[in-house]
């Protein structure tokens, strides 16, 4: 129990294209925060946040967004205005990260190994394939794989799809070489690496249905991969986070190319600043194979809030 009730403003919901995520990971990490005597206040988050959070003057800002305008770095800033501790990563790390982009151009300068890669227009894809098939396309600035797809023949309803905008609010796209194999993902708390899960989609890959639906993915943990390249993933994860400046909690994701045995090709997809805590997210599990509850990881993080981040 805390000697002093802190009160903490959980800021879920928002009106990204992740909004209904952040819903779940808002209620679940409130209800969380409450069980552990925090007084607690959930914000569905409007264009108005800073002048309700001004009224409110919260001792914590819980950031349980996700997507655009809440992951980005743009409410990192009001916080940093309002001088609001508030969890998760800072206004850079926060930018840097959702920017697929920018992301891969720290991520080559730590020597943390990325797929080949361009930034084109929907326009200028619809003028012929940016890369040879198969690759995919992703928004530059999207989470939780809105807007993803795999462009595995030449002409297909998918590519169509893609280039037609669906699922995103941003026109620029990164088109990206397929990586075979299979979907690895590890989570850093502080500076500590946790676990690698093996992620086995029920679809064709691990899109929006399969990381939030019940029964949309297997979770393999710890993942049944070489010990080799399980390491290498949590120092890969570990030296991301340090790179991007991540602070908190994050989750890195990667690819592993296990046709050519141990030293197949591993890349790292992206890292997310503000992983999902629903009940099936990732997160929440790596921290449990670690050793600590629900309730402590959210508590964790409230305690590890501040400013200048």
């Amino acid at each position: 129990m805390n000697e002093e009730v802190k009160h903490v403003a959980v800021l879920y919901g928002g009106w990204s294209a992740e909004r209904e995520v952040s819903l779940a990971t808002g209620k679940a990490c409130a209800e969380a925060l409450s069980k552990s005597n925090y007084r607690v206040s959930l914000v569905d988050v409007k264009p108005d946040i800073a002048s309700v959070l001004a009224e409110m003057k919260p001792d914590v800002v819980f950031n349980a967004l996700h997507g655009r305008w809440g992951e980005d770095g743009c409410l990192q800033g009001i916080l940093e205005i309002l001088e609001i501790p508030y969890t998760h990563s800072g206004v850079l790390a926060s930018s840097l990260a959702m920017n697929k982009e920018q992301a891969k151009v720290v991520f080559r300068q730590a020597g943390i190994p990325v797929a080949e890669s361009r930034v084109v227009t929907r326009a200028e894809a619809a003028l012929g394939h940016p890369l040879p098939v198969p690759y995919v396309i992703k928004p530059v600035n999207e989470g939780s794989s809105v807007g993803v797809y795999i462009i595995e023949e030449e002409a297909s309803q998918l590519l169509v799809r893609a280039l037609s905008g669906e699922g995103s609010t941003t026109d620029k796209i990164m088109v990206e070489r397929f990586i075979p194999g299979r979907e690895l993902t590890c989570a850093v708390m502080g500076d500590v690496a946790l676990g690698v899960i093996e992620i086995e989609p029920m679809t064709d890959f691990y899109d929006y249905k399969a990381k939030y639906a019940e029964g949309g993915s297997n979770h393999v943990l710890p993942a049944q991969i070489p010990d080799g390249v399980y390491r290498r993933v949590q120092q890969y994860a570990l030296k991301a986070h340090k790179a991007l400046g991540c602070r908190g909690v994050s989750r890195s994701d990667f690819r592993w190319d296990d046709t050519s045995g141990p030293n197949g090709e591993l890349i790292i997809l992206e890292t997310n600043t503000q992983p999902g805590m629903t009940g099936t997210s990732l997160v929440p599990e790596l921290a449990e194979h670690a050793g600590h509850s629900y309730e402590e990881i959210a508590c964790w993080m409230v305690e590890d809030a501040s400013c200048g981040r």
